[in-house]
């Protein structure tokens, strides 16, 4: 039986899910960035739900315009209104194990640009 290797990424992805956690009033920001596109989710720990998902994808498969930062900002900014549509204006940003630059970096300033406070 081969051992799965747990990647950099992945510990501190745990490191940080100790600390971060989401409730119904301050849900977590979970952001997944993969080589082409970048989503972003707001959970319920405590239920263990999600209560919304946007993503650099929209329904249909068309991707967003721009550079991919471009479009981080964008998801954030989308994230954004969906959250404040729903009542929520306080998260905990998750990164997901990823350095806080970058694409993540401007899903977060899109987020704090739509009105989302962390």
């Amino acid at each position: 039986m081969a051992s799965k290797e747990i990647t950099r990424r992945d510990r501190i992805h745990l490191r940080v899910r100790k600390v971060v956690k989401g409730t119904a009033t301050c849900p977590r920001l979970a952001v997944y960035r993969s080589s082409k596109e970048i989503y972003a989710q707001l959970v319920n720990d405590d239920n263990g739900t999600t209560i919304a998902m946007v993503s650099s994808l929209s329904k249909n498969g068309e991707a967003l315009s721009g550079t991919k930062s471009e479009q981080a900002a964008q998801v954030g900014k989308k994230m954004a209104e969906v959250a404040l549509a729903k009542g929520i204006d306080c998260v905990a940003f998750d990164r997901g194990g990823f350095l806080y630059h970058g694409r993540v970096k401007a899903l977060a300033e899109g987020a704090r640009e739509g009105g989302l406070k962390f």
